[in-house]
């Protein structure tokens, strides 16, 4: 199933990883590492998840990477609430 034509999610899930990397060594800076630790894992796997599905063995396996991309950007949001 991989198209390796530009695709708008893998980026802006890979550039929010970056971000996530950037904002978490701030956290540890201060001393939050639970939080940090947190945040990090959960932010960062979004985007290993949306790049998985790029390789999705079917449309189901698909759907099924992409929800739990989902879920992990819920994550990510409580955490930084």
């Amino acid at each position: 199933m991989r198209n390796d034509k530009e695709n708008i999610i893998v980026n802006k899930t890979f550039n929010f990883a970056l971000s996530i990397i950037e904002f978490t060594e701030d956290l540890y800076e201060a001393k939050r590492f639970p939080l940090a630790n947190q945040i990090f894992k959960a932010g960062t796997s979004i985007g290993a998840n949306v790049r998985e599905a790029q390789n999705a063995e079917s449309k189901a396996d698909f759907v099924h990477k992409l929800k739990i991309a989902a879920k992990e950007a819920d994550e990510t949001e409580y955490w930084l609430l």
